[in-house]
């Protein structure tokens, strides 16, 4: 490994770890899936069951959405990009025939929060399943 490749590497360790809340470590599903958390991807596994057994359809993971204000889209620091929300899951529950957006937390942070009101304004809601235990 050069000295390059070890910096980039390093740098990749740091970028991932400013985004870890509560010292969650990515897990890597059987199906190869990387998750942000293991009870992200315990999730995922029971979303899969369900969608087999056929109680939901259209499982999709790490969905954009983007973020609207009253004056229009919620813009990033530097003005040039919309900002959006990334859903944990997306998927249609047969059952009640509606559509799911879904997000696995062990612990809301308070930019989730805000987040989770802007949606709200926007009339999306986010359906939040907490880790057991």
């Amino acid at each position: 490994m050069t000295a390059e490749q070890y910096r980039k590497e390093l740098e990749g360790t740091q970028e991932q770890d400013k985004r870890r809340v509560r010292g969650t470590k990515r897990t890597t599903t059987p199906d190869g899936i990387t998750h942000d958390s293991k009870t992200e991807a315990q999730r995922w596994a029971e979303l899969l069951l369900l969608q087999e057994a056929g109680d939901i359809c259209g499982l999709r993971r790490q969905v954009e959405i983007p973020l609207q204000g009253r004056d229009g889209p919620v813009m990033t620091d530097s003005g040039k990009k919309q900002r959006v929300y990334r859903a944990d899951f997306t998927y249609v529950d047969k059952r009640l025939g509606c559509a799911v957006i879904e997000d696995r937390k062990g612990h809301e942070t308070e930019k989730f929060k805000l987040v989770k009101a802007i949606l709200a304004a926007q009339g999306i809601e986010i359906f939040i399943t907490k880790a057991k235990g």
